[in-house]
């Protein structure tokens, strides 16, 4: 029981810190189209770059683990792959998104995957979601709306595209969190993680082909570099590399509740890296947010220390009725 609670609280800052990574994205993508960047050239340089840094981690891990190797089979591989196609998908329906709406909306659409993750939970493992998690992903879904400052910017700028491509990253997202925990986690992460994020750079180069995509122009920029860098840092390396050590240790659910973080952290970067003001209702929604995490949180500690209690009275008691059985 030790072990196993260390492990889910280690897992638990691992996905908190992925998703922290996560929020950095619009940061990245912002500066990329501010400065002239199309959706296309900065989600191929994303990939190859992805590809560079985690298939060369990968060898390393390859060589250090050669037994893993053995259980690389090619369903195994195809499963991997197909899985961390999720994640290229998420990339693209988001910043396609941005396109078309708001960024305020786009976000709020992307953050349906709280309660489509709980729902994914139900359905495919099972659990039911308790009156606790129900509550929190009220209060987590309010604090984002508030976030998003859909409340001032209205309604009336969503277009039926935008919404589509929105809510179809939040899906896209939520298939990428609930499969990363479920396929070879009998297989390192910094050996899955290479082949995951190779599906999802495939996938990126059928929808982007490098050939229209790039050219010398593009190839020879800093910026596009130091952009895309940013973006496959925090969304194609560190976000899948975390999400694959903590996905096995908790549930999907606990994990899209988790990943409520990424919006808090979206909004800071938005006030301090980009200088946006941040009206005093975004804030209360990151209050909200982090409210709703922590009652998650510490309800799931109180239930583990209520059973610690309850199992170290049930052993006195029987030391106790054993020790009067001898006198």
């Amino acid at each position: 029981m030790e072990d196993y609670n260390m492990k889910r609280h280690h897992a638990i800052i691992t996905f908190l810190i992925g998703a922290v990574f996560f929020g950095l994205n619009p940061l990245f993508i912002n500066l990329g189209y501010a400065a002239g960047w199309t959706l296309s050239e900065i989600i191929v340089v994303q990939a190859i770059i992805a590809l560079i840094v985690l298939w060369t981690i990968g060898i390393f891990s390859l060589k250090r683990y050669p037994k893993a190797a053995k259980k690389l089979t090619i369903k195994t591989v195809l499963s991997l792959m197909v899985a961390g196609s999720f994640t290229g998908l998420t990339s693209i329906l988001y910043y396609a998104s941005m396109q078309y709406l708001p960024a305020s909306l786009a976000v709020v659409l992307l953050f349906q995957f709280i309660w489509i993750g709980v729902l994914f939970d139900w359905v495919f493992s099972r659990k039911k979601p308790s009156k606790q998690t129900m509550v929190t992903v009220i209060l987590t879904m309010v604090g984002v709306l508030f976030a998003a400052d859909v409340f001032n910017g209205g309604l009336s700028d969503i277009t039926l595209i935008g919404f589509v491509l929105g809510i179809g990253s939040a899906f896209s997202y939520t298939a990428f969190i609930f499969v990363s925990g479920r396929v070879a986690v009998d297989v390192p992460a910094t050996i899955r993680t290479p082949v995951m994020v190779t599906g999802a750079a495939l996938l990126m180069f059928i929808i982007f082909p490098p050939h229209l995509s790039l050219n010398t122009d593009v190839l020879s920029s800093g910026s596009i570099w130091l952009y895309a860098g940013g973006l496959a840092l925090c969304g194609l390396i560190l976000t899948p590399l975390m999400f694959a050590m903590s996905t096995p240790h908790i549930s999907a659910g606990l994990a899209t509740i988790l990943g409520a973080v990424e919006l808090p952290v979206s909004v800071i970067v938005a006030y301090i890296g980009l200088s946006e003001y941040i009206a005093p209702s975004r804030w209360l929604g990151v209050v909200l947010i982090l409210v709703a995490i922590a009652i998650g949180e510490i309800q799931g500690i109180w239930q583990r220390f209520i059973k610690r209690r309850r199992y170290l009275d049930w052993t006195d008691n029987r030391e106790h009725a054993a020790g009067n059985e001898y006198k």
